[in-house]
């Protein structure tokens, strides 16, 4: 029977196999620089052919890392990597936070699933904002070809004094510019139709298109891709288990991305909450 198994590069990472086969690797201590608000990310994510789905420090976005948690910014503090867009526009500014992990409440596999669950810190400067409780469950469902990963969060507002969350949408003034909350980066040739009509991007509720999926409210998105290479087809369905949300994505640097807020800023009183459920799920077709 297969199992998932576990390798611990104690300090740096986890990485999880199947068949002997990598399906994912977290890095938990990141070692990037300041500016690309460090962070721990999934690299690779792999379908169960073995096809890498991510992409890390992409030349067009080195801060976009993968698969990873982060916010764009919090009163003031970038922890999204990158330049920051206020009403001056986007420019490079001394503002970049890090997320720093803390301790590991449990990191095990048995069967077909797995679950990694840390406690991690929020941090700008000397300050921490947030204290985060995370858990990431992953399920292999070898029958059909596919596996889940359930990532569920709580941060708290430890600041003292209340957050404002904000992206360039909010705080810049580009509409439609939703750059928060948990995002994927996918490889370049996901969506990269080449005329076919398969390869595409869907939603809840029949909505069909990039154009009219960015900003629709849903309960779940999925990309319907196809990898260079091995020409094999995945299908990544993006889920928010609390409902509807307006998703975030864009086909030709492909992006998916959870906002947590969108056209205005959300504010998190001292000592409240910010919570996400969201599934995403990896099949190969």
């Amino acid at each position: 029977m297969s199992t998932l198994r576990i390798e611990h590069e104690t300090g740096s990472a986890v990485s999880l196999f199947w068949h002997d086969r990598l399906l994912c690797r977290y890095v938990y201590q990141s070692g990037v620089e300041a500016k690309e608000s460090p962070k721990p990310y999934f690299h690779p994510v792999n379908s169960l052919a073995g096809d890498t789905l991510t992409n890390f420090r992409p030349n067009d976005h080195p801060w976009h890392h993968a698969l990873s948690f982060t916010l764009n910014n919090v009163s003031g503090a970038n922890f999204w990597g990158g330049p920051t867009c206020l009403q001056d526009g986007y420019k490079w500014r001394d503002d970049h936070g890090a997320q720093y992990h803390q301790a590991w409440q449990q990191l095990e596999a048995n069967g077909a699933g797995a679950t990694l669950a840390h406690t991690l810190e929020w941090r700008r400067l000397e300050e921490t904002l947030f204290t985060e409780a995370r858990s990431i469950a992953i399920n292999v469902d070898e029958t059909n070809q596919s596996w889940s990963m359930h990532w569920r969060g709580r941060l708290t507002n430890v600041s003292g004094r209340t957050l404002s969350l904000g992206n360039p949408a909010s705080t810049g003034g580009l509409k439609g510019s939703h750059y928060c909350g948990l995002q994927f980066r996918g490889a370049r040739e996901l969506l990269d139709d080449h005329l076919d009509p398969t390869i595409k991007v869907v939603a809840d509720g029949g909505l069909a298109g990039i154009e009219a999926v960015h900003g629709a409210a849903a309960d779940w998105m999925e990309w319907h891709g196809q990898l260079d290479t091995t020409l094999n087809r995945v299908i990544i369905r993006f889920a928010n288990n609390n409902g509807p949300l307006p998703w975030f994505v864009r086909r030709n640097y492909p992006l998916a991305a959870f906002p947590v807020q969108f056209e205005q800023n959300r504010e998190i009183d001292p000592g409240a909450d910010l919570e996400i459920d969201h599934t995403l799920t990896f099949k190969s077709v």
